[in-house]
């Protein structure tokens, strides 16, 4: 048929550019080491950046919480599916996020995209910073309303696009960290650019939450007013799955009013609401935790610019190396694997043209030798020119 002539030339036409993607199927998965056809590597592409997806304590609630309460929650929120586990998760994270409200979704871009859909509409208009996660570009597409990019964190950029707007904005949106570069967001500038053009704030905290202001996300970590909205995820930091988004009551008592994406969807399994519920614990109980994570980090960096590694600034656990060329950066994911590091090869359209990368993210799981011999086989690996 011809429409499956037209996707193989689309296939072709990745393929012949390296920009073809392909699917890695894990056999196993414990901690920081991964089984992948056969091969045992350790692991630095996971977002679990605080190793608790495989945490005893998680692995007990959802056992606990699969034999008492079953293994889906069978409906939507607004039908059956909101159980008591779910309502107490929304209560937590409210408090934990320092928000008046919270609200759990299936995923962070069905949260973004509810918030967005909810605020703006058909002659509406969202100012987004370029590199903002899909999630939020999509979000802003499919509310109907006009689209704004401004220049990667610059103020004075994302201002002329406020004052541009006759009718003016209906959301200003950003990440808090980003998710490929690692750096943040000029939150507080936002923020005051917020309150100027009383434009509302939202920002993605997926890769914030569980690691900025000691575990509560980049509100805590700016001091931020409880009236910017956040989304955060929970498969990341807290090793579960499922998101949620965190503001105003009002906000969230719209969303349960107009929001498809939250309407229409069955709610998470109550196992992972009481999971994320022994994670958020987790957090609070264990601080050294998060303190090794952030030694991880230090130590990286700091074995990183000795051997004169091209990294970009950052201080989160996503530490990119940008190589630039697609095609260069599959073969040294490559020859990484084939030494025993998994390290996933990042190419446009995830990141802009000419910018591809080995995303490097560190876990609070690694080790100081697991994390030294990287280094060193980087190192040996860059210098090959492959």
């Amino acid at each position: 048929m011809r429409y499956l002539d037209q996707l193989a030339d689309r296939i072709d036409a990745q393929q012949s550019v390296n920009l073809f993607r392909q699917r890695l199927v894990v056999d196993s998965a414990r901690f920081e080491q991964i089984e992948v056809a056969g091969d045992r590597l350790i692991n630095f592409s996971s977002n679990d950046y605080l190793g608790l997806a495989h945490h005893p304590k998680l692995k007990e609630s959802v056992s606990f919480a699969t034999e008492t309460m079953g293994v889906g929650s069978g409906a939507s929120h607004l039908v059956t599916g909101h159980q008591d586990v779910h309502r107490a998760l929304e209560l937590k994270l409210a408090e934990f996020t320092h928000a008046e409200s919270a609200l759990v979704f299936s995923s962070g871009y069905m949260a973004n995209l509810a918030v967005i859909s909810t605020l703006v509409g058909r002659r509406g208009a969202v100012v987004a910073d370029k590199l903002n996660h899909a999630s939020l570009i999509d979000g802003a597409i499919l509310s109907r309303g006009k689209l704004l990019r401004y220049r990667h964190k610059d103020l004075a950029d994302a201002e002329s696009r406020l004052v541009g707007l006759k009718g003016g904005a209906d959301l200003l949106v950003s990440d808090s960290v980003f998710s490929m570069d690692g750096d943040l967001a000029d939150v507080s500038g936002l923020q005051s650019l917020s309150e100027h053009y009383d434009v509302p704030l939202l920002l993605d905290d997926a890769h914030g939450f569980g690691i900025l202001g000691e575990g509560r996300g980049i509100r805590a970590h700016e001091k931020l007013r409880d009236n910017v909205i956040i989304v955060g995820t929970l498969g990341k930091a807290l090793g579960v799955y499922g998101a949620f988004v965190a503001g105003p009551q009002l906000l969230i008592q719209a969303l349960i009013q107009f929001a498809r994406p939250y309407i229409y969807t069955t709610s998470i399994p109550p196992s992972m609401a009481a999971a994320t519920l022994k994670s958020i614990e987790l957090l609070e109980t264990e601080p050294a935790r998060l303190q090794t994570l952030f030694n991880n980090i230090n130590q990286f960096k700091a074995l990183a610019k000795c051997r004169n590694l091209p990294i970009v600034e950052s201080d989160t656990p996503i530490q990119p190396i940008v190589v630039k060329d697609s095609a260069r950066a599959l073969r040294i994911s490559n020859e990484l694997r084939r030494r025993g590091y998994l390290l996933t090869a990042i190419r446009p359209p995830t990141v802009p043209a000419g910018s591809a990368r080995l995303r490097l993210t560190l876990s609070a799981a690694h080790s100081f030798e697991q994390i030294k011999s990287l280094v060193e086989e980087l190192s040996i690996v860059l210098d090959l020119e492959l």
